[in-house]
């Protein structure tokens, strides 16, 4: 019987919610032990951690430059976009980017001058991972929304797609599919593929912008309309077939098929208003971990479980290598209302399961914590459970926490970096004009001699003047009758001295053998 509150360990929970808490450590009759739950991250922006690619080539607005104008004003074609200039380039990076209060800014593809051929362009969203959808998709249109687009969704990262919804003013002309909206849709259709036209109707540029793929409202088919029956939810996503998975996707592609026309037909006499521009894409889900982490961070250019429940992979997909006694299964939301964590478990593991991947022996019980930790922690590694890299050392991506090489020493050169220690990919802090991952070389403009320093001379932007020449871009060698950094100084000016005598600006190249060895025997250059 459990008679000590849990203190929750190593998973504190980022939101309040249902299923952010991975396990609890308790004291039981039989003595301490984890206790398990399904658990899951909070929901995110997952525009922030998006790549995005448009297509086909050439679709993007500005190379050549072009004109256009809007449907408000149709013949006043003064606009233009122009890749070349800053303030008229429309990239793709400016779907995702942070808009002052008052200016939008979006991705614009060219115009249809080339009508009747169709204006078709992709816009794909990848994140190399599998997320779950906990909002809507809400893309925002300048100048009209398309007449015709479609959604899709790939679960095996680009590799295949299939229809995720239709978008049209007549759904049964551009799909041969009748109209519907997802609010009219019952328990057993929730998953259901369908047309609407709800968001392609003309209604003016400056009113209606948006387009959505309405999430909540199919959740709401089981959660109620204020998503106040989230259990109802949770228990259906577990019992239906295909329901879960109809909310998971790893890349989204809009398929923009015909541009908004304004009206009821195209104008062939002004086919430079005619045109997409997208100033925002909003996407809300969760890293799906299959209900064995309630962390996710973005590591090495991609988004990555914090696995619990003795689980590893990007997605917690399998268990780790001492914990196989029995198969991998995912976390489960049923039982209401914590849910079945399906751990991992290793043949005969001890001491309540305490996990140390391997890197320590022995564990020890804080009494006035309520906490239990590993003692010693080997093979480089530290941290509660030996999950972390020790100072000077860093995670080694392509192996499992449980591996004995888990932690490479960074090596950053002791005298181009401020300290030993690295980032978690292995790059070390350098100091000024140092470089490179071990912060041993330098940057353009600076020489190695024991640190980085930066270059007196060049021979191209910092030049040696009147006749010096450099010496392996630390100093000038000066002529006779010439001193300073760059030789720029007349000795005879800073002498005072008569100087009728003194050899041209430009030094013979016998002057300039004698300043070489001038130096020489003062011990400046090392030749």
């Amino acid at each position: 019987m459990l008679y000590l509150a849990a203190l929750l360990v190593h998973c504190v929970p980022l939101a309040m919610g249902q299923y952010d808490i991975c396990k609890s450590w308790v004291t039981t009759d039989d003595g301490p032990s984890w206790e398990f739950y399904a658990c899951q991250p909070k929901a995110m922006r997952m525009k922030d951690y998006v790549t995005v690619r448009v297509d086909p080539a050439g679709i993007t607005c500005g190379d050549p430059p072009e004109r256009f104008c809007t449907h408000e004003n149709p013949y006043l074609c003064s606009d233009e976009c122009d890749a070349s200039n800053p303030d008229l380039a429309h990239p793709p990076k400016l779907m995702f980017d942070s808009e002052d209060e008052g200016l939008a800014t979006y991705w614009q593809s060219v115009t249809w001058r080339r009508y009747p051929e169709p204006l078709l362009a992709n816009i794909t969203l990848s994140w190399n991972k599998s997320i779950e959808l906990t909002d809507d998709i809400v893309i925002t249109f300048e100048y009209g929304r398309p007449t015709i687009m479609m959604l899709e969704k790939s679960l095996d990262n680009g590799r295949t797609w299939h229809p995720y919804q239709y978008y049209a003013d007549d759904c049964m002309e551009a799909f041969s599919m009748p109209a519907r909206r997802v609010r009219d849709l019952s328990t057993t259709s929730a998953n259901r593929v369908l047309c609407t036209e709800e968001y392609s109707r003309w209604a003016g540029s400056k009113k209606e912008k948006t387009v959505r793929f309405e999430v909540r409202d199919r959740f709401a088919i089981f959660a109620g309309p204020d998503l106040k029956n989230m259990d109802n939810l949770y228990t259906r996503l577990e019992s239906a077939k295909g329901l879960k998975d109809f909310f998971t996707v790893t890349d989204l592609r809009m398929r923009l098929l015909r541009p908004a026309l304004g009206g009821t037909y195209v104008q062939r006499e002004n086919l430079y208003k005619y045109f997409y521009a997208v100033s925002n894409i909003e996407v809300t889900g969760r890293c799906k971990c299959n209900l064995h982490a309630n962390l996710c961070t973005f590591k090495e250019g991609s988004l990555q479980c914090e696995c619990e429940h003795n689980t590893t992979g990007q997605d917690c997909g399998k268990c780790k290598k001492n914990f196989r006694s029995r198969s991998w299964r995912a976390g489960s939301y049923l039982p209401l209302p914590n849910g079945s964590p399906n751990a991992c478990a290793a043949a005969g593991s001890a001491f309540g399961n305490c996990e140390c991947y391997g890197h320590s022996n022995r564990c020890s019980y804080i009494d006035f914590l309520n906490v239990v930790t590993c003692v010693s922690c080997k093979h480089n590694t530290r941290g509660q459970h030996c999950q972390h890299c020790r100072l000077g050392f860093y995670r080694n991506s392509s192996a499992e926490l449980d591996d004995e090489n888990v932690c490479i020493e960074c090596n950053c050169n002791q005298i181009g970096s401020m300290h030993d220690r690295c980032n978690e990919t292995g790059y070390c802090e350098c100091r000024e004009g140092a470089t490179g991952p071990k912060c041993d070389d330098c940057l353009p403009n600076y020489y190695w001699r024991q640190g980085c320093f930066p270059n007196v001379c060049d021979d191209e932007l910092l030049l040696c003047q009147n006749g010096g020449t450099c010496y392996q871009n630390q100093r000038c060698i000066c002529p006779v009758g010439f001193k300073g950094v760059l030789c720029q100084q007349s000795r005879c000016e800073v002498d005072k001295k008569d100087c009728d005598g003194a050899p041209a600006a430009g030094g013979s190249p016998a002057a300039v053998a004698l300043g070489v060895l001038a130096l020489q025997l003062r011990g400046w250059v090392d030749l």
